[in-house]
């Protein structure tokens, strides 16, 4: 084969037109503000869009804010080509331009975004000089190192995912405070494994005993709290995660379910249960999301009753003792009461690393989707799935490989032209690569195919769609190696991760093909048979390519009925947003899916109304059509399995994980979350939480019919 000098691209969207101007753009005025978008986003979508995203368009606070949608996605595509051109990504000048056209269309059409990072710092203030004080790192690439920045606008944080490390030392662990709100600044989540620190049942140095895990877990939750993510939205994102044999666990376990009975407490004495009102933001630990990460020697204990062991994390002592049966049970009943800890399974984790030679993966994100080593960060962009099929269901499977190569493509130039908040996770990123190309709107893409969210036909094609977007972008990282060279980690890993590549592959007798278009077997098998060859031949650019994210302000601006792999919460619901205010979103999919049923457009109209008033589809359709409606919290409502049969179907096609909340009723009980958890481990999934509803005093999604009780 040929090795390449550079990536070609076809103009298979905009057959190499300007996408602007095939758009009918309309202004539209919203309070005291008037916007420029296309005349098919909704209204929700552009004011998401405008009050997250629109920047100032110069370098100083006098200066006028972005109006047009034009506006943000040009300044973004226009820095991703600048830099594209700088470090030799295309065979010619005018692949790139087509390459770039591509993009916009893309956008434009809300068939995919990049994670919000990007939106909110890309393109800004470029020629706006700050003094350096080695606060952010990145690529040179004229002197090939990594080296502190002097304009963090010029060189922009574009990763929303980042994972940190910290060390047993009051320095690390306030330099992780200092890392943790640069971060945030900028608009990233960051999680840390924080079983390095020795329990307050040690002794230290000086003598007497630490102050303990929880202690400092409270320093850090304030500190989070403080920070307003990118400067838009109230609340930060943080993942906080513990070993299963860390002294402590019992004390982390039932830290925030102690903490949400103080705020309890607090809203019957008067005060508001809103997140942001005064009772949440008086107790801790409510500005993080919280993981056991479980080991299968724990799972094998529970299941033959044995005892478990608290160790010190320096000398390996055992310092409590407790039945692993009490482990698993307190974990389960702080799970139901507050919804945390979630659970991540280290051990499947790690069968899964491409990278294990270089270190063990120890954390995640804050969503637990990307799953990667210490000191890392990781760029995500969705793809909006309904955009993939025609008026009458056919899946466009070119479009949907061509939508998935582009995307993957940008994101792959994010890496090297972003800045980092330290120098390690820039060397980390640049020698790993990692990324994290996902999809979103799959309830709702279901839904309008008439097929249940708990069903065999969605299942089948959740996995086939998994399948080929993950062998399209490993392709895709394939074909860039070959002029661009292999991520600096691979050569050392590549036994590992050429096995992982495999698994994915064998993975594939798994889809059931029966309930799929007659080419999907052999269009997916060609596909990773390319994917394996080339990564043989010329090894990958990356070392992970795919995560399911859970895509919800990025979701919002695609006009997105559901997010991530969710189905949709109910037909109706009312959603609070961070930052203040909230929204009443109706499910765009019904008029669609019942069209699809061959229900005729005047009883289309009267069901919606039903909808709308009534929160309710039953009665209104036939008995053996209420499957396809089903919901997380609605009627009919999904069962817990459901969920994970879901999960299980994707799983085995995803670099990383899959971000994911099972909804619960009110009345679920301890054991059906431990039911959940059980299955999770035995379906091979990596991460999952859980929420019973009204656990929390305060919710951010809620069914319109709950929100008026």
């Amino acid at each position: 084969m040929k090795k390449l000098n550079g990536l070609s691209v076809t103009p298979l969207l905009t057959q190499g037109q300007d996408p602007e101007k095939k758009i009918r753009w309309k202004n539209i005025k919203m309070k005291e503000h008037e916007y420029e978008f296309p005349d098919f986003w909704s209204s929700t979508a552009v004011e998401i869009t405008a009050s997250r995203y629109f920047r100032r368009k110069g370098s100083h606070s006098d200066s006028e804010w972005e109006t047009s949608l034009k506006q943000l996605v040009g300044r973004v595509t226009k820095a991703i080509g600048k830099t594209a051109a700088q470090q030799k990504y295309f065979s010619t000048p005018k692949d790139l331009q087509i390459f770039l056209k591509e993009l916009r269309h893309i956008v434009y059409y809300q068939m995919g975004a990049f994670n919000s990072p990007v939106w909110f710092n890309v393109g800004l203030f470029e020629s706006y000089k700050l003094k350096s004080f080695g606060e952010h790192w990145a690529y040179d690439f004229i002197t090939k190192k990594i080296k502190p920045i002097a304009n963090v606008f010029a060189r922009p944080q574009c990763s929303a995912c980042f994972i940190q490390s910290v060390d047993d030392s009051i320095e690390s662990i306030f330099e992780l405070a200092r890392n943790e709100a640069r971060i945030f600044k900028y608009g990233s989540g960051t999680g840390t494994n924080f079983s390095s620190l020795r329990s307050k049942y040690e002794e230290i140095s000086a003598g007497g005993t630490s102050s303990g895990l929880i202690s400092f877990l409270e320093v850090l939750d304030k500190g989070a709290g403080a920070i307003k993510s990118g400067g838009t939205t109230r609340r930060a994102a943080k993942m906080v995660l513990l070993d299963d044999d860390h002294p402590e666990l019992i004390e982390f376990i039932n830290w925030k379910w102690e903490e949400e009975k103080k705020a309890q407490a607090l809203i019957k004495a008067g005060y508001s249960s809103a997140y942001e009102g005064p009772a949440y933001k008086t107790v801790s630990g409510q500005n993080s999301n919280n993981s056991v990460r479980i080991s299968n020697r724990l799972m094998e204990s529970v299941e033959k009753k044995l005892k478990w062991s608290l160790k010190s994390q320096l000398t390996g002592q055992t310092l409590r003792e407790f039945s692993a049966e009490e482990v698993w049970a307190k974990l389960i009943r702080a799970a139901w009461s507050c919804a945390d800890p979630g659970v991540q399974f280290k051990d499947t984790i790690n069968e899964w690393h491409t990278c294990p030679v270089s270190d063990s993966i120890r954390a995640s994100n804050p969503c637990s989707e990307y799953l990667f080593l210490d000191n890392s960060a990781c760029n995500l962009a969705s793809l909006n799935l309904i955009h993939f099929f025609d008026e009458k269901g056919n899946f466009q499977i070119e479009k949907y490989l061509h939508v998935s190569r582009i995307l993957f493509i940008a994101q792959e130039i994010l890496v090297d032209y972003s800045s980092y908040p330290t120098e390690l996770i820039a060397q980390n990123s640049h020698d790993f690569r990692p990324l994290g190309l996902g999809f979103a709107n799959l309830g709702s893409l279901l839904m309008r195919l008439g097929l249940g969210y708990d069903s065999e036909k969605g299942r089948a094609w959740a996995g086939y769609l998994s399948a080929l977007m993950t062998g399209q972008a490993y392709k895709t990282s394939a074909e860039m190696a070959q002029f661009k060279g292999s991520f600096k980690g691979y050569k050392k890993n590549q036994k590992a991760m050429m096995k992982v590549i495999q698994k994915h592959q064998a993975a594939l007798d798994k889809i059931d093909y029966s309930h799929l278009p007659d080419s999907a077997q052999l269009s997916t098998e060609k596909l990773w048979h390319e994917t394996l060859y080339l990564g043989r031949q010329f090894g990958f650019r990356n070392a992970q390519a795919t995560v399911i994210a859970p895509t919800g302000t990025i979701g919002l601006m695609m006009d997105c009925d559901t997010f991530g792999i969710e189905p949709d919460f109910s037909l109706s619901k009312h959603k609070i947003l961070a930052g203040g205010g909230s929204l009443t979103l109706i499910n765009q999919a019904l008029a669609p899916a019942l069209k699809k049923l061959g229900y005729q457009t005047n009883q289309i109209e009267k069901i919606i109304k039903n909808v709308n008033e009534n929160k309710s589809i039953q009665g209104m359709i036939e008995d053996d059509q209420m499957f396809i409606f089903a919901t997380a919290t609605g009627t009919p409502r999904l069962s817990p399995e459901s969920h994970l049969l879901m999960m299980s179907a994707v799983q085995p096609f995803i670099s990383g994980a899959i971000s994911k909340t099972v909804n619960l009723p009110e009345s679920a009980q301890p054991e059906d979350i431990s039911n959940v958890y059980k299955l999770a481990y035995r379906l091979g999934l990596k991460a999952i939480a859980v929420y019973r509803d009204h656990s929390k005093s305060s919710q951010p999604l809620q069914s319109i019919e709950c929100l008026d009780c």
